[in-house]
């Protein structure tokens, strides 16, 4: 079984809502990381390019874009998967997070699922030489805070309207 992470959070939002703000406002919440950055010089802005076989990317201001991964599957309100490469990976190695929207009341559960790690060897510049348990559990850190920053801004836009 391939190694992954884990983590849920609920929104105040409903599942097409909370998809369209994860997919389309993934530049205003997106937690960069010191520790888990996607390219040597840092996370960028990201964006989606939407619908199955779009890109996830990342671009800074001078118009360099790196193509973090493919959207494998676009199911607005409900299920989000897309590959994800950080700079220094090989071309044959490769992770992907899958998305799920799930209503929950009034409010949506979404749930990261971010696989494949155990195919990036425990000696690469983006596992740190953590041990597996260690480097997954840090994984979902992260994950979390992201998750945290797209909570803020679908309760600051219910605010605004």
């Amino acid at each position: 079984m391939p190694s992954r992470a884990i983590v849920s959070l609920r929104v105040p939002a409903d599942p097409a809502r909370a998809f369209e703000v994860f997919t389309r406002d993934i530049g205003k919440w997106w937690q960069p990381g010191d520790l888990f950055q996607i390219t040597p010089r840092g996370d960028g802005t990201l964006a989606f390019e939407g619908g199955e076989g779009g890109r996830l990317i990342t671009s800074w201001a001078e118009g360099k874009v790196f193509e973090i991964g493919r959207i494998l599957v676009w199911q607005p309100g409900e299920r989000l998967r897309f590959g994800w490469r950080q700079a220094g990976f090989r071309p044959d190695q490769t992770t992907e997070v899958e998305i799920r929207f799930e209503p929950v009341g009034e409010e949506t559960r979404i749930t990261v699922e971010h696989i494949g790690w155990d195919t990036i060897p425990e000696d690469h510049v983006a596992r740190h030489g953590f041990p597996e348990r260690v480097f997954l559990q840090r994984t979902a850190e992260w994950w979390r805070g992201s998750l945290a920053g797209l909570k803020q801004v679908i309760a600051n836009q219910i605010r605004r309207s």
